[in-house]
């Protein structure tokens, strides 16, 4: 009767460690959870960076819409021009 109980058991335990391993390293397991997880918070971390971009970039289109010396600042820094009454100077 105790070696039946200890087969039992030991059954019982080798199913349950089986059941574990399942758990932690099997499809849709412990260890997706947690790849899934790391790449949900690296999505919505890209997320917000995106979307503080476009709110950036959409104050700089209404600047240049209605700011004619933001206008005029763009216009020198992007194309390298001088206004009408500035002087270049260049260095070697």
């Amino acid at each position: 009767m105790r070696l039946k109980r200890n087969l039992f058991f030991s059954i019982v335990a080798i199913a349950l460690v089986g059941l574990l391993l399942v758990i932690l390293s099997g499809d849709n397991g412990l260890m997706d959870l947690i790849a899934l997880r790391i790449e949900r918070d690296r999505v919505v971390e890209s997320n917000e960076k995106t979307f503080n971009e476009n709110i950036a970039l959409y104050r700089q289109i209404e600047r240049l819409k209605s700011d004619p010396r933001f206008v005029a600042a763009m216009v020198r820094k992007e194309l390298n021009l001088v206004g009408e009454d500035e002087l270049v100077f260049t260095f070697k």
